[in-house]
């Protein structure tokens, strides 16, 4: 790498952001690119639609901008977009505050910081290019010079939106350094930075005895005031109050409703006319989206005072619960085990799925419906349909659980467990058996949950143990099958020719003796029997297979072994099945003879090639799933 070419380049690119001109310029500027004289709402809806949507393999929308860094909350974050989306037209909504409200750990700051950075990034492309008069503390829109006589025909003539009045800063500065000529007013570009304070704020609350209201709204100026002889004038205050700073952009209210009173007061004018009051001067106008987050105990606190029903007209709450769906959940995990550093112990496959499976079934409430397990109900929520429920009966599972989500334990919690796991000294890999018993105990540690809570997730935790045993055993008999796919593609060819014949009413040929043979009743009722298909109901599943095969065949496709989902999952089990006795015995042998041996290997060298263990996972889980089919 050339660091040094790479350092001109960047130069070269923050010198490319460092446009100045005139306000004639900018005004030239702005009727050409529409977006640079956006409003703050409208900003950002235009920054996350930018990068476009693509649609889970569960059928929802997902929103690039989100993506990457949020997982299983499309609910949530569709109704952020949704705010953002009547907000940029302008819509009353404009005016509210955003509430992210949910559980610790569910993601509420991850989804600011991603606002913020991508604000910041944003801003610095062409797309979302921001320009303000050159010396204004709160990064004044230019159009603002315009009087208020002629903006109506400069909208009608130009398209050109103008809303909002001059700060008391740049007023003064027209008026006694430019001599009220607006044409000459140097604009700047500004990308948005918050470690620079220009467009992103943050206010954090502390002690209301030792916070002053001047971190919000700014404060007068001590060094020039003896100079200047008035606090009135405009010369005389600091307009850099994290409310002026993030003027035109987003400022993250952090756990607002812990805050002091005399600071909700400022945030009422702010919401309601987009004004701030400041010291002398008369309201500054302000165009921010102020966003905070806050957990549910403190909502409902919140709520229940009749003192603050005027902030909570002005509130746009979104709930933010954890993640619901195991496969997201282990995109969590993956994000953030990849941001570490660790590179030296291996994570045997299937670890993060069991402990996410632990984490989602602490998170689930228990359903009305007959038959409905908590196992069940994470597997359905996860694509998977479960024997007489379907994808579609969820919207009756979730309208039948409000709060689901809304408990239960945090990603933080398991990904402190596992950390805990993988830096142990000697550890080179940890497994999904190592995971389940750093989940367990750690639940001594955890200070928040009862006794209760306690034995209800050490049953959940056997219960992730039941679901890895099944996932073990499977993992290793498909190792044990050599050229699987071949034998469950030829198993499959053998099927469907009996199940041609038995729809037809015609016979089989037999590829040996060359004789027409009745269908081999035998054969297709020991597939179709792994998966519960009853004698009454044979005939109807041997059509519908017929039927999938015409489909397919008219669109001038194959059907072949992944082409039906539930007819797979019975020629692996079948597959399994008569392999059983041959995994029992080699795996749980003490001395194994030479053939047996071998035969071991070849499976630790299948699972490390193609399943992605690692010699120490591999040779654990073949002892792993020998103890389990002696038992």
């Amino acid at each position: 790498m050339d660091l040094v070419k790479r350092l001109e380049e960047y130069r070269e690119r923050e010198r490319s952001l460092s446009w100045e001109g005139t306000f004639a310029q900018y005004f030239e500027i702005a009727t050409h690119q529409k977006s640079v004289a956006q409003l703050s709402h409208d900003r950002i809806y235009s920054m996350i639609t930018a990068g476009g949507t693509e649609t889970n393999r569960l059928g929802e929308p997902q929103y690039k901008f989100f993506s990457e860094e949020i997982f299983g909350i499309e609910k949530s974050l569709q109704q952020i977009v949704d705010y953002f989306r009547s907000a940029a037209q302008r819509l009353e909504v404009r005016k509210r505050i955003l509430l992210l409200m949910g559980p610790v750990g569910g993601g509420k700051s991850t989804i600011v910081a991603l606002l913020k950075r991508g604000l910041e990034e944003y801003t610095r492309s062409e797309a979302g290019a921001v320009y303000a008069i050159k010396g204004c503390p709160m990064h004044e829109e230019p159009l603002h010079l315009i009087p208020d006589d002629l903006r109506a025909d400069v909208e009608k003539e130009f398209g050109v939106y103008i809303e909002g009045e001059l700060c008391p800063k740049c007023r003064f500065m027209l008026e006694n350094t430019y001599n009220g000529k607006i044409e000459s007013v140097p604009v700047v570009r500004i990308p948005f930075s918050e470690k620079h304070r220009i467009g992103i704020g943050t206010f954090t609350p502390s002690d209301p005895k030792s916070q002053d209201i001047s971190e919000l709204v700014g404060g007068i100026d001590l060094s020039t005031i003896g100079e200047i002889g008035t606090e009135s004038d405009p010369r005389a205050y600091r307009f850099d109050g994290e409310l002026n700073i993030s003027n035109r952009g987003m400022m993250e209210f952090v756990e607002l409703l812990k805050v002091d009173e005399k600071f909700l007061y400022v945030l009422l004018t702010l919401s309601q006319e987009q004004n701030i009051k400041t010291g002398r001067f008369a309201m500054i106008y302000a165009d921010e989206v102020v966003v905070s987050h806050t957990n549910e105990t403190e909502y409902k606190a919140f709520a229940g005072n009749r003192k603050s029903e005027a902030l909570q007209d002005r509130i746009i709450l979104v709930r933010v619960p954890y993640n619901l769906r195991v496969s997201d959940e282990v995109k969590i995990y993956d994000k953030l085990l990849g941001q570490s550093a660790l590179t030296n112990v291996h994570i045997a496959p299937h670890t993060l799925r069991i402990a996410s499976t632990f984490a989602i079934l602490t998170r689930l409430e228990n359903s009305n419906k007959v038959g409905m397990s908590l196992m069940k109900k994470l597997k359905l929520y996860d694509g998977e349909d479960q024997e007489e429920f379907k994808q579609k009966d969820i919207r009756e599972l979730q309208e039948e659980a409000e709060r689901e989500g809304m408990d239960g334990i945090s990603p933080r919690y398991v990904i402190n467990r596992l950390s805990n796991a993988l830096v142990k000294d000697g550890i080179t890999c940890i497994n999904a058996i190592d995971a389940l018993r750093a989940l367990r105990d750690g639940l001594d540690q955890h200070t928040s949950i009862t006794r209760e809570q306690r034995e209800q997730y050490l049953n959940f935790i056997s219960e992730a143990r039941k679901e890895y045993d099944e996932m073990a055993k499977k993992e290793v008999q498909r190792a044990f099958v050599y050229s699987f796919e071949e034998s469950a593609r030829t198993l499959l060819n053998n099927y469907l020719d009996n199940v041609e014949a038995y729809c037809n009413k015609t016979k089989v040929r037999d590829p040996i003796t060359d004789e027409d043979m009745e269908p081999d009743e035998q054969l297709m009722r020991s597939i179709e029997e792994q998966i519960g298909i009853t004698e009454n109901a044979k005939k109807t599943f041997r059509e519908e297979i017929l039927i999938r095969i015409s489909s397919l065949a008219r669109r001038g496709q194959t059907f072949d072994y992944n082409s039906h989902e539930r007819l797979k999952e019975a020629i692996e089990k079948k597959l399994f099945a008569d392999l059983r006795d041959v995994v029992k015995i080699t795996t749980s042998s003490r001395t194994p003879d030479p053939e047996q041996l071998k035969k071991s290997n070849e499976v630790v060298s299948r699972l490390i090639e193609d399943f992605g263990y690692c010699t120490v996972c591999a040779n654990e889980l073949l002892k792993y799933v020998g103890s389990l089919l002696n038992r």
